[in-house]
């Protein structure tokens, strides 16, 4: 029975290396993939997905306003999986059309992607796909302190812990760091009481 996956992970915890693994493995035996991705990343192309490993693939990128089932049922119904990036990205309504199409279909959908955001607030995405995903796993990634790492800390131009700006800021290993939550808040102490006392 075709299901809708949701795994899950901070900064750096491999995801989108996992993605094209499982690309891979599914066309090793023959079968259709789906690559897919929504529009907004578009770090490394508009039509690449690309790991911080150097594995890279083209992909078919999906704004918020393309009719993603009218694409899926137009061009891509014959496929045997959808692999889908970046999830969080996506709007809770695209995240019911990949709910649609495992249900109506029987085409599995494995979406992948962080579960928060620099804030430890959840994506509009992510939290529809914790309401629906029939399978839903953790990609582990740990601290520099050995602890598991769940917060997705963003890093100004120098090196600080940024904790105000907009949601969606697209950037690498340059941007984010994963972190445990202890250390995010300590960092973050840490960092406004240097800057209280250079202002004194």
């Amino acid at each position: 029975m075709a299901k809708l996956y949701f795994k899950y992970g901070a900064m750096g915890s491999s995801k989108t290396a996992q993605v094209l693994i499982t690309k891979f493995n599914y066309e090793e035996r023959g079968m259709k993939v789906w690559l897919i991705k929504p529009a907004t990343d578009t770090r490394d192309g508009d039509d690449i997905i690309k790991s911080r490993i150097g594995l890279s693939e083209k992909c078919q990128a999906i704004s918020k306003g393309d009719d993603l089932y009218g694409i899926f049922t137009e061009s891509h119904s014959e496929v045997d999986v959808i692999i889908a990036d970046e999830c969080q990205f996506f709007t809770p309504e695209q995240i019911d059309v990949f709910r649609r199409i495992v249900d109506e279909h029987s085409v599995p959908v494995l979406c992948f992607g962080l579960r928060t955001d620099f804030l430890t607030h959840t994506f509009p995405g992510s939290a529809r796909l914790f309401e629906v995903a029939d399978s839903i796993a953790e990609i582990k990634t740990i601290c520099d302190c050995g602890s598991k790492a769940i917060v997705n800390a963003r890093i100004d131009g120098e090196g600080r812990v940024v904790t105000r700006g907009r949601q969606v800021f697209l950037g690498g290993n340059d941007r984010y760091v994963a972190m445990c939550h202890k250390c995010w808040r300590e960092r973050i102490r840490r960092e406004a009481e240097a800057s209280e006392e250079k202002n004194n």
